[in-house]
């Protein structure tokens, strides 16, 4: 039997750092990232701020914020290994509250840009260019 523990051993004794389970399930790139995000105030445990090490128990409620979008899920499995997406997403439940906020903050951004024109930005075609040129030539002159 090996000294080091695994991470299905981890999970069992329910021992899992948050920023470790946060990295897991896929609300943030690297461990680097959930830990300065709970650091800097942006999750929340139970109503209340902690630090990176705390250790995630089934059941717990974290709200997440990141940008403009807001999160609160409810802890339903432990992993220390991050995995597929379609694996993460077994490991949380989002609430309904926050499901509708999103959702409903979605339109919001939505009905605001929806009016506002596309502009895209390319560059000039050789033909712009040319027209361009011959513009502030005549400036010139």
């Amino acid at each position: 039997m090996s000294k080091h523990k695994n991470n299905s051993e981890n999970t069992h004794n329910n021992k899992i750092r948050l920023d470790k389970w946060l990295w897991a399930a896929r609300f943030y790139k690297t461990r680097a990232l959930a830990t300065e995000a709970i650091r800097g105030g942006k999750v929340h445990l139970n109503g209340q701020r902690f630090k990176p090490s705390h250790t995630a128990e089934i059941g717990h409620t974290i709200r997440i914020k990141k940008e403009s979008i807001e999160q609160t899920v409810i802890i339903l499995n432990l992993s220390g290994k991050r995995g597929p997406a379609s694996v993460a997403q077994t490991l949380y439940e989002e609430t309904l509250d926050s499901i509708e906020l999103r959702e409903k903050r979605t339109q919001e951004h939505k009905a605001i840009f929806a009016g506002m024109p596309q502009h895209t930005v390319r560059r000039p075609s050789k033909k712009d260019r040319r027209k361009i040129i011959s513009f502030k030539q005549r400036a010139a002159e």
